[in-house]
């Protein structure tokens, strides 16, 4: 791609080559260790699902057993596959012992190590199977329907209802939009179990759980045929629970996750330990289902300012983009995330904005950039919320933004009506309409504000990266750095749940996923 920023390359191969080394370091800790959430991922993709009278999922009463009888450095596919061989019961069966008090994991002599790994491979290449037929199908639907060559038009529904939500999810799929986002409800992030069932309860938002994946997923795909596009559905898979809400997501076949490596550590007060070694299994699982996964660097311009810190947005950015490659997921599925949050009297506010903008679109030319509206400072004037939101559809569609999260002229007043959605669509398909070809036409002035503004950022970040490199990434979460939230390594929640890896341990769902549609 051609750089209408004139930008400096080296600088950028600089920026790029240290934030992989900032990965692979960190890796080096992520290989070595599992989580109880790891653990419980496992079980899910073995087949264990459901709950125990007292709403506890079953993943969770078997990661527990396996916690008390100090199995987890081991594993839960060893131990699972280990009963498997001795009892000749299914993992389900056995969730369902464990939980009855009648069997104890722990306490199962251990049976030759080729016929458990055996055992479990079996299940494991099924569940991977039925992975694959998922993403297969996504991809017959686009095949069949064709896919969007502009920006995807991106809208939320957050009723706390999965009911109420699916009238509104069809609704405004029929009013144009591309991707369904259903919020979450406040504070799942933060709860060490996934729940179960449809919810009709939830503040802010609603309940990821599995069953409401596959009736969001089973309504959007009606109304896709009755529309003939495919519409696209996204939930979140951060918190404490990531991996093991991607699976929910993989099975159910979502097609967009929000998926960060920083923001539950700095915005959840999650332990960064915990995070950095969750978020590689859920990409793992994403990469190789075909999500998109979102990142939250526009969460740091809620803290932070845009002018400011914008340097650290795009350094974030690169680095979610090396741990997603370690990962194996490829960049065409890396909705790297930034966001629209100049303070509106700022003078040229819009053209440093534009700067930002075509710069990430420039260093990641493969990446479906997620692109999020004004939101900080919108003031509950419909008016002023109007224009601010155009300006973002003009700067998204001037610089080739893909996964564009529609602005609402209601912000900070309520969640949104049908109406606000309607009236936000229309906003976004009249300008990307009469400005298709705009950011084709144009270029920036050499050594203009444009420019100047992207070669100052780029700089900045490079500079950023190459002290992260020299410090390690932890030791940066530390000194707050990012978004100015500071946090200790070993303080945070869900720091009991990670353990060092025994040399026995097995997760065959790593060999078999890695490297993304095998």
């Amino acid at each position: 791609m051609e750089s209408k920023l004139n930008l400096n390359f080296e600088v950028v191969k600089r920026a790029r080559e240290s934030a992989r080394n900032i990965a692979k370091n960190t890796q080096e800790f992520v290989d070595k260790h599992t989580t109880v959430t790891v653990e419980r991922t496992i079980c899910r993709l073995l087949g264990i699902d459901g709950v125990n009278e007292f709403e506890v999922p079953l993943p969770n009463v078997v990661v527990e057993n396996i916690k008390k009888g100090n199995g987890l450095e081991i594993g839960a596919a060893m131990l699972i596959g280990n009963a498997m061989v001795s009892t000749k019961l299914t993992p389900q069966e056995i969730a369902e012992k464990i939980d009855r008090g009648e069997l104890d994991l722990t306490k199962i002599p251990m049976m030759d190590d080729f016929e458990i790994k055996m055992a479990v491979n079996a299940i494991a290449k099924k569940t991977v199977k039925t992975i694959k037929n998922n993403r297969e199908k996504r991809e017959e639907y686009l095949r069949r329907f064709g896919d969007k060559t502009g920006p995807y038009l991106y809208v939320i529904v957050a009723t706390g209802n999965i009911y109420e939500d699916i009238i509104q999810a069809k609704a405004a799929a029929k009013q144009g939009a591309d991707i369904i986002a259903v919020i979450r409800t406040t504070g799942q992030s933060l709860l060490d179990y996934v729940p179960f069932g449809a919810t009709t309860e939830g503040f802010g938002g609603t309940f990821a759980t599995q069953e409401n994946f596959r009736l969001m997923r089973e309504a959007l795909d009606e109304v896709s045929e009755e529309l003939g596009r495919y519409i696209r559905l996204c939930n979140y898979c951060s918190g404490l629970c990531m991996p093991e809400i991607a699976v929910m997501g993989a099975f159910e076949r979502l097609d967009v996750m929000l998926n960060d490596a920083l923001y539950g550590i700095l915005f959840r007060d999650i332990n960064m330990k915990r995070t950095i070694i969750d978020q590689y299994f859920s990409r793992v699982i994403n990469g190789f289902a075909g999500v998109i996964i979102n990142t939250g660097e526009d969460n740091y311009l809620t803290t932070a300012d845009a002018v400011e810190e914008a340097h650290t947005v795009l350094a974030s950015q690169f680095m979610n983009e090396q741990f997603a490659l370690l990962a194996g997921l490829p960049e065409e599925q890396m909705g790297l995330g930034h966001a629209f949050e100049m303070q509106p009297d700022l003078k040229n506010g819009f053209l440093l904005e534009l700067a930002q903008a075509q710069m990430a679109r420039e260093i990641f030319p493969k990446a479906p950039l997620k692109y999020m509206p004004p939101t900080k400072f919108m003031t509950g004037d419909i008016f002023k919320g109007q224009v601010q939101d155009a300006l973002f559809n003009m700067v998204t569609i001037m610089t080739g933004q893909k996964l564009h999260l529609l602005g609402m002229l209601t912000e900070a007043i309520h969640t949104p009506f049908m109406a606000d959605r309607a009236i936000s669509i229309e906003n976004a398909k009249y300008i990307f309409n009469n400005m298709q070809d705009l950011g084709n036409e144009i270029f920036y002035k050499k050594g203009g504000i444009i420019e100047k503004r992207a070669d100052e950022v780029l700089n900045n970040t490079a500079n950023l990266l190459n002290k992260i490199e020299k410090m390690g990434l932890f030791k940066t979460l530390e000194k707050g750095i990012f978004a100015g939230i500071k946090r200790p390594i070993d303080g945070g929640k869900g720091l009991d749940g990670i353990v060092l890896k025994d040399k026995s341990y097995m997760n065959p769902f790593i060999e078999l996923m890695l490297g993304g549609n095998n």
